[in-house]
Formats: C-alpha cells, structure tokens, sequence
C-alpha cells in the first residue's frame, strides 16, 4: 500500500502535530525527509527514554522518515534547503513559530512563485492570523481552550485527554488536507496553501458539546467516563475481582433485557422511577447503587459474560499493558516490527487494511541521512566536511 511512493516531502517539525502528518504520509510511501537541528534535533526527541533509551513520542510519529540536519540560520545550510524544497519537493510541512518558516524562504507564497506545484501546509495553534496567532499553543492549552477541558472530567474537577488530542487532530486533518491537494494537483498542476490550527481542529472535535449548548443551553455535565446524557453508560465496578466494565444501553428494550438478564431483577423494568432514559440519567445515584450491589459478588469476565448474553454494549476497562496483549488486535495480525538505533520495537499497522502493507520502515538516528541527502544534491565531500565542521550541519 504506497500509492504516494514517488511524492517527496520536506517537513521542518517538532512534537506531534506535523510529525504524526508526516508519518502516515510515509506509511503511504511517501519519502519524507525531516529537516532536524544539529546535535539536538526534534525535541520531541528527549521527552523521554521509555522505549529502550528512546522517546516514545518519537517512535511513535517518526517510522520511515529520513533525518536531514541543517542549522537553517547558517546561510550555506538555508541554500542546502532552499535547493532541497526546489529541487525535490512535492509538499513542505511546517510546525514552526509563527512567522518562522516565511522568514526562511518556505512561505507558500514566495515558494509557489517559483515553483507553482508546491503544496505548504503549515500547522500552528491558532492559525496564521488574528489576536491569537503569537500565543504559544501546547496540547493542554488547546483542550482548555476549545472547551474539552470544560466538558471532560468528573463534576468536581475538569480533566485533560490521556492522549495529546489536540495535536493529533491538528496531524490527521494536514494529513487529509495534504492527500486533498495532491488529488487536486493532479487535476490542476497547481499546489496549495494549507493552514491549519490546533484550535479549529479540536473545536470541530468538540462540535457534539458545542451544539448541545447552543443558544445559552447548559452543556452536558462532566459525569468521568460516564455518559453525560444516557444512563446506565458508563463504567462499573466488578466487586469479586476489582476490576471494572464498561457498558452502555440505548433503548428500551435494552433495559429491560439489562434488567432480566444482567441485574437479575426483572422487577425494575417496570419501575416508575426508571421509566426512560430521562428518569434513569435523574436516579443515577440510585440506579448506580442497584447495579454495582448486583455486581458485588461477581468478576469482570462474568459481567461480560452476562452482558453478552443479553446483547448489551460492553468493554473490559484495559490499561495499556492490556492493550499490548489485546486478543483482537493479536487475531488480525495487527502488530509489527520496525527499527529504530536502539534495535527492533513492535508497532501498529495503521487503521486500515489494503492487499498490500504499508511501508513501516526504521525511525531515523539523528542526521543518519546528512550525508546521502547532501550527495543526491551534488554537494561534495570537501563542501560536507566544511560544512560539519562550522556546525550547519
């Protein structure tokens, strides 16, 4: 599965948002040649040391790249780039400060002037113009604010994604964005200025609250894992094992097989209290104290078993140990091995299954392609060595 093998792409970034981009397009078999700085390269680099010495950020967004290192404000390392961007690429990915990359030449502007298939996509918090464009933009701050924060947690305090979401939402629409232009290139011959922002990214994320607000309503309240709006929707404790289930009913007739089937208790299909979704989200308290008693005296592989049985929604609460060892993801094969400078490590296909694999190649040491990069470009050996030597590269 390469069908963009033969599209080359120059990407300048660090931490997640452009490097998860740029990975799928190098699943895709794109080459991605990833611009680093010299001797300390993508931050994300020293996050951690998890995966055998390595960071797991990095490991995780930078499989089948090649690392070029390049101090782009040492002016012969900026002719380096300039000649590489015009000279081999199809797209240029950003995640720089804002305002950075246009100061080194990489604008689409100034690029399409000259080089008019040139796609751009540049990946910022708030986007390339208005009062937020030079506010410094993590993950945590984004979810704060495009108002996850606000609807995530319990209702005694809001709570952050385990994951960074809002740079992996930013990643996967310059993702998408990207392949949109390549489809529209090979229409018009033209490029395409992409911009994207992690705040319109995760806000469209976090449309299903928006909406339920809308017109001053009050959002759905932050209830845990549990579901805001819909109840029994949540998870519960299996008192035998400690362990914890999740489950979600949808209808009425899901009730009261729960009722029969799970609870034990065919009774309380017809209790008042409990007539609707509407009255069981009023009596969650209540509800919530039937159901974990039921649960008390029984493991969570026997709830499963019970709410199988009766058809009802249900999953095993796993932590990422579990995860590792998942019998689905093991049944369909979906676990290889790549490189990296510390030796081979697992790594997940990427959703999706075509006849042929994805490209899954090694995650590059740090300017472990320099010098085969600058030879493609015609820059001798004699120009390598000077240019090493001044720390350009």
């Amino acid at each position: 599965m390469q069908p963009l093998k033969g599209i080359t792409v120059v990407t300048l970034e660090h931490a997640i948002a452009a490097p998860l981009a740029t990975r799928q397009l190098a699943d895709l078999g794109a080459r991605v040649i990833k611009i680093e700085r010299p001797g300390v390269g993508d931050f994300a680099r020293g996050y951690d040391n998890r995966v055998r010495g390595l960071a797991s950020h990095f490991v995780w967004t930078n499989r089948s790249k090649e690392s070029l290192t390049l101090d782009v404000k040492h002016a012969d390392a900026a002719q380096v780039l300039e000649r590489l961007v015009l000279e081999k690429a199809d797209v240029v990915v950003q995640n720089l400060a804002p305002g950075a990359a246009a100061r080194l030449g990489l604008g689409y502007e100034t690029l399409a002037a000259r080089k008019p298939s040139i796609i751009v996509c540049d990946i910022s918090g708030y986007g390339a113009d208005g009062p937020y464009r030079d506010k410094k933009a993590y993950d945590l701050l984004i979810q704060s604010e495009a108002g996850f924060v606000s609807v995530t947690g319990t209702a005694d305090e809001p709570c952050k994604a385990g994951p960074s979401i809002a740079d992996i939402a930013a990643g996967m629409y310059a993702y998408t964005n990207i392949l949109a232009a390549l489809l529209q290139r090979a229409q018009t011959g033209r490029g395409q200025h992409i911009d994207i922002s992690m705040l319109e990214a995760l806000a469209e994320w976090t449309s299903y609250p928006l909406y339920y607000a809308f017109g001053g309503a009050p959002p759905p309240p932050r209830t845990g894992a549990a579901h805001a709006t819909i109840y029994p929707y949540g998870p519960f404790p299996s008192g035998a094992d400690g362990g914890s289930v999740m489950l979600g009913l949808q209808n009425e007739r899901e009730w009261v097989s729960f009722c029969d089937k799970v609870l034990c208790r065919p009774e309380l299909a017809k209790d008042p209290r409990f007539a609707g979704n509407a009255r069981r989200v009023a009596e969650r308290g209540v509800l919530r104290d039937i159901i974990v008693d039921a649960f008390s005296t029984l493991s969570a592989a026997q709830v499963v078993a019970r709410l199988d049985a009766a058809q009802i929604a249900n999953a095993r609460v796993n932590t990422m140990h579990d995860v590792w060892a998942h019998p689905q993801l093991q049944a369909r094969g979906r676990w290889r091995e790549v490189g990296t400078p510390a030796g081979a490590v697992p790594a997940m296909l990427p959703p999706g299954t075509w006849a042929d694999g994805p490209r899954m190649d090694p995650v590059p040491s740090l300017g472990q392609h320099t010098d085969a990069i600058l030879a493609e470009l015609g820059v001798d050996t004699g120009t390598v060595n000077r240019l090493r030597a001044a720390e350009a590269i």
